[in-house]
């Protein structure tokens, strides 16, 4: 339920404006004057202020100024007499919502007050996304201890507050879009957009459209002028990923668009200025495609004014825990049967450790997520897990992720089960070849097989 303040010195008014809106629905609250209204808006939960204009102590203009600063979205509707209208005017320049004149018509003053609480209601619910999204990609809530992680972190606490260009390096599924959004709303621009950009979703014809936008008529099919992302995201962030895959002939016009802030849509001749901040991603070694002369060394040099290399999975070992835990609390919603997940089991977490991820965190994440739903307990298995990760994770034997604290007949055990899997595979799950390929009688292997349960 909306409440609506009521601020006016006359003693028949309020009461009348109660009614008629408590009938409406809303809850309402009164003040006889300026200053008690103020102390009222800081304890309280007010969505629209409807204030007399000429009240002793403070007036409602001053009371229009004084709520304006604490919250400019705040709806302030004015009530005046005819002899005052030019002072409602006035107000009206200042922020106020609206005005109406006593007396007043009811119907008049309901609708001018549904209209200031929906716009209002929208306001707040725009605000409550916003503190969300940026919750989301406060640099601090990227996962990771790891050194390789924590040097990332403190670059971007470095370079957000800037509006310098800022180029992201790091294989796909590392989250250079989620440090990207983290620069964003953690710079001055948090409050401007953020507007992505994948240059290899696109041909190259479509591609500059998007980027630059068309003129009506500017080619078959452009039926109607279209803003392109360089002015969509105009006082904001403009987020280029996959920029190793634009053509010759767009990293000239990009690096023209860079150079001079300007930009000309596609069939247009007018120079449109912008006021824009460029993050820009690649999953390649720009320095590379330079020396390969695959990409402008001035367009690199351009975007490489700050560089943030983002290590793949399988070089931060340490932060896998960590991620598995935070993506089952995400996903655990979806489970709607059976006992919730709450972790991994221990061979689970070890081949975790002993898997390349060339997918890398997305590709940790869809596991974690098709497991969540697909487990019968509330650990996640190796059953859980693709046929693919098992086969391939069941072919290698490393060492190098087996945690600290490991027991030795414990880990014996793996390295056991891993080389049996191995060769029965190899061995078409023909035991005596098997056996033959580890070294071992068959009788021992079938000892093994009933031991470690494996069909």
């Amino acid at each position: 339920m909306e409440t609506i303040l009521i601020v006016d010195d006359e003693k028949n008014y309020p009461p009348i404006i109660s009614s008629i809106l408590e009938e409406e629905g809303y809850e309402t609250l009164v003040a006889n004057n300026g200053l008690a209204a103020l102390e009222i808006i800081n304890n309280s939960d007010i969505d629209l202020v409807l204030t007399d204009m000429k009240m002793p102590l403070m007036d409602g203009i001053a009371l229009l100024e004084r709520i304006k600063i604490s919250d400019p979205d705040l709806p302030v509707i004015m009530m005046t007499a005819y002899g005052t209208v030019e002072k409602a005017v006035e107000a009206m320049q200042k922020g106020a919502y609206n005005y109406v004149l006593k007396p007043f018509d009811n119907e008049r003053l309901i609708l001018f007050v549904n209209k200031a609480i929906t716009m209002y209601r929208i306001i707040k619910e725009n605000r409550l996304l916003r503190n969300a999204v940026e919750s989301q990609y406060k640099f601090d809530n990227i996962i990771g201890k790891s050194k390789a992680m924590q040097d990332v972190f403190e670059t971007i606490q470095k370079v957000s507050p800037s509006s310098a260009t800022v180029l992201i390096e790091g294989e796909s599924g590392t989250g250079k879009e989620l440090v990207a959004k983290s620069i964003h709303f953690n710079s001055p621009r948090r409050d401007k957009p953020f507007i992505p950009a994948n240059c290899s979703a696109f041909a190259e014809n479509l591609l500059e459209s998007e980027l630059f936008g068309h003129e009506k008529g500017a080619f078959t099919g452009a039926v109607a002028m279209k803003k392109g992302r360089f002015e969509l995201a105009d006082n904001g962030t403009l987020f280029l990923d996959e920029i190793s895959e634009l053509s010759q002939g767009l990293q000239v016009k990009l690096l023209r668009a860079l150079q001079e802030r300007t930009f000309e849509r596609v069939g247009g001749i007018k120079p449109i200025s912008v006021d824009i901040r460029i993050i820009a991603a690649t999953n390649k070694h720009l320095k590379e495609e330079v020396k390969k002369s695959l990409f402008r060394e001035d367009l690199f040099y351009r975007l490489n004014v700050l560089n943030i290399n983002i290590p793949p999975l399988r070089q931060r070992q340490e932060d896998i825990r960590l991620l598995v835990d935070h993506f089952i609390k995400k996903y655990a919603g979806q489970k709607k049967m059976g006992q919730p997940v709450t972790g991994i089991d221990m061979e689970v977490e070890r081949l975790f450790y002993d898997y390349s991820w060339p997918g890398n965190v997305r590709e940790l994440e869809n596991f974690i997520e098709r497991a969540t739903i697909l487990c019968a307990g509330d650990k996640i298995r190796i059953s859980d897990l693709p046929k693919e990760f098992r086969d391939n994770v069941y072919n290698t034997l490393r060492f190098e992720g087996i945690p600290a604290n490991a027991k030795l007949y414990e880990t014996l055990d793996l390295v056991e089960q891993i080389m049996i899997k191995r060769a029965m595979k190899m061995a078409n799950n023909v035991q005596s070849h098997a056996a033959e390929l580890l070294g071992i009688g068959k009788s021992g292997l079938n000892q093994k097989l009933k031991k470690f349960n494996i069909d």
